[in-house]
C-alpha cells in the first residue's frame, strides 16, 4: 500500500468501527474469513468513512465554551478532553454536554511530507 493510499484508523474506535471489528473477529473465529481479508476490509472502511465524511457532511459554524481538563500531543495528533461544554450553532441552537473528547489530526495523510 503506497503512502497516498494510507488513511487514519481513527474511526475504528467509533461505534460503527467497533461493531465492524467485532463482526470480523467473530467471522475469523468461526473460520468464515481469513485475517488478511479482515485487514483489507478494515482498510476499505478507513478509506470509505474518511471520504464519506469529507464529501457528504455539511459544514456548519459553531462555537463552544467549556473547561479544558486534559490535553496531549502525540504522533502529530492533538487530544483534548473538555468538561461542561456549551455548543452554540448557526441559528442559535444550543447543546450542552458534560464531557467531550476532541481528536485533531494533521490534514496530511500519514507518510506525506
Amino acid at each position: 500500500m503506497s503512502a497516498s493510499n494510507v488513511y487514519y484508523e481513527l474511526y475504528r474506535r467509533s461505534s460503527i468501527g467497533v461493531a465492524l471489528i467485532d463482526s470480523l473477529d467473530e467471522l475469523i473465529k468461526d473460520s468464515k474469513i481469513q485475517p488478511q481479508l479482515a485487514m483489507k476490509i478494515l482498510s476499505t472502511f478507513d478509506r470509505s468513512i474518511s471520504e464519506a465524511l469529507t464529501e457528504k457532511v455539511k459544514s456548519t459554524r459553531l462555537s463552544f465554551k467549556g473547561h479544558l481538563d486534559t490535553y496531549r500531543f502525540c504522533d502529530d495528533v492533538w487530544t483534548f478532553i473538555i468538561l461542561d461544554v456549551h455548543f452554540k450553532m448557526e441559528g442559535n441552537e444550543a447543546i450542552v454536554a458534560d464531557k467531550i473528547k476532541i481528536v485533531a489530526n494533521n490534514v496530511k495523510k500519514p507518510g506525506e511530507q
